[in-house]
């Protein structure tokens, strides 16, 4: 019910001051865990892919955020749950395991962390991990324009969203051979979304 709430109001928010653009939402399956892997770039992601998602996600979120009073409760009851950086985080992997066999939506972001250039970074082993273990589909996306709210005299930028089409694995192949092709090829796939907006303008 909050999640719904909030989403609602969060979302017109979004779509009506930013103008939000979404494309490939078709590459969403309808039923079904999967991964959504977007770049980051800015705390107004995690929101906008949300808004962007017609389903209901989950993100992993650092465990820092879960410590701040009412941004810790409110994100608690929107799904997200809490992970250890720069540690191999069995709690969140099993969380978000548990969440995709469930048939949820996870969200991750594959950097771990925010790009303060908003240039791409170096994939973390972690969602290819959980991705293989899930056996799940990974959607990647692009978010596009949140690093540049008042940002050289910008106030109301224009935020996108572009979803690709889903990478399927193998499940269980969790060599390290294994995961860091899935790694790369996310990255890959994240940025051929982003350099076609480059193209498109």
């Amino acid at each position: 019910m909050l999640y719904s709430v909030i989403k609602f109001l969060l979302g017109n928010f979004i779509r009506l001051v930013f103008r939000l653009k979404v494309t490939g939402s078709e590459n969403i399956p309808l039923q079904g865990g999967a991964i959504v892997a977007a770049n980051h770039i800015s705390l107004w992601d995690p929101p906008v892919v949300g808004a962007a998602l017609a389903r209901r996600v989950s993100f992993m979120a650092k465990e820092e955020l879960f410590n701040q009073p009412l941004l810790g409760w409110t994100i608690l009851r929107l799904g997200a749950f809490p992970v250890r950086r720069n540690t191999a985080d069995r709690n969140a992997i099993r969380t978000a395991l548990g969440r995709l066999a469930d048939g949820h939506l996870v969200g991750l972001f594959p950097e771990g962390t925010r790009s303060k250039t908003g240039e791409l970074g170096s994939p973390e082993p972690g969602i290819a991990l959980i991705a293989a273990k899930a056996g799940v589909p990974i959607i990647p996306a692009a978010v596009i324009g949140t690093d540049q709210v008042l940002c050289n005299g910008t106030l109301l930028p224009q935020f996108e969203v572009r979803f690709g089409p889903p990478l399927y694995l193998v499940p269980g192949k969790t060599d390290k051979e294994t995961l860091d092709d899935i790694s790369n090829n996310i990255m890959h796939q994240i940025g051929q979304l982003l350099r076609n907006n480059q193209s498109s303008r």
